[in-house]
């Protein structure tokens, strides 16, 4: 048997490039075949500030043995109260903290920038009513805002004017007047509906960006 011959220096090149020629082909068939995928690098997505919006609450001041008269009025307040509140929260981000109180002495209803709101008489214990009050308690009718944008019988501010332009058409102003605004002011209660009551909260809103 004859002694094996070692390979040239040219011949063991060409073995070398013939065997990474045969493992890259292998690799591709491996990575090509069924049920096998190649998932890209995955990238973290960049991180993003959470930003609470504000939100409106209340609380009701209670007798601590009521009478009928003040449990009906208590129960009539807390369903409008909770109402408006849930429209203003759902269609806006201010915010305020509201004390609500039942006096009969009261003849409608009332409501200051201080964060209180008094109601009085039954009828007033609305949905409707509650909606003009908490505006009353975030600036419309009470802030010196008020007074320079709204203080010459018309808003002025820029975005609830564009906003009721868009409501209403482009010849719609918003008029002011005794401390309130139409349309959609909620002044009275042939005034509401859903759509109107939305369209409250979004105008109340946008007076606040307009500097109320």
């Amino acid at each position: 048997m004859s002694p094996r011959r070692a390979p040239k220096p040219t011949e063991r090149r060409t073995i070398r490039w013939r065997n990474r020629a045969v493992v890259a082909a292998l690799a591709a068939a491996v990575l090509a075949g069924p049920g096998v995928a190649q998932a890209a690098p995955q990238t973290a997505p960049p991180s993003q500030e959470q930003v609470a919006a504000a939100t409106i609450t209340w609380t009701l001041e209670r007798a601590s043995n009521p009478t009928q008269d003040q449990q009906t009025a208590y129960n009539l307040i807390t369903a409008a109260m909770n109402a408006a509140v849930a429209r203003y929260n759902n269609l806006s981000d201010l915010g305020k903290s509201i004390t609500v109180r039942y006096d009969p002495s009261v003849p409608t209803a009332d409501g200051n920038i201080n964060g209180t709101i008094r109601f009085g008489n039954r009828s007033y214990m609305t949905e409707r009513t509650a909606l003009h009050e908490i505006a009353h308690t975030i600036g419309v009718g009470t802030s010196s805002g008020w007074s320079r944008l709204g203080g010459g019988g018309t808003w002025t501010g820029p975005q609830a004017t564009a906003l009721v332009k868009q409501f209403d058409g482009s010849g719609t102003a918003i008029s002011t007047g005794g401390g309130h605004f139409w349309p959609y002011g909620l002044n009275y209660d042939n005034e509401f509906s859903n759509t109107a009551a939305d369209r409250h909260v979004q105008i109340v809103a946008a007076m606040v960006r307009d500097g109320l």
